[in-house]
């Protein structure tokens, strides 16, 4: 495999990864609909502090910089999908 083929799979993994949040979001809330407002506050307080950290993620070099940032918005992306759908 080129260089390419490898950087576009790992590109693919980390998309399939946010994709991921997203049904993941969607199937914890399905299970825990009745915690979910018991935890309105927590999961906006861990998506902001994700958000944050993020952002000076983005700032430092260093190896594993991406891994760190995809696991990130996938805690971002599965918070704000339950958040969503709690109205």
């Amino acid at each position: 495999m080129d260089l390419f083929t490898r950087w576009m799979i790992k590109e693919m993994l980390y998309l399939f990864i946010l994709v991921v949040g997203f049904l993941f979001g969607n199937y914890i809330y399905s299970l825990c609909k009745e915690e979910v407002g018991a935890w309105k506050f927590r999961l906006k307080f861990i998506s902001i502090i994700s958000l944050i950290l993020v952002i000076i993620m983005i700032f430092i070099n260093f190896l594993y910089k991406t891994p760190i940032i995809i696991t990130l918005g996938f805690i971002i992306v599965m918070n704000l999908t339950i958040l969503s759908r709690n109205k």
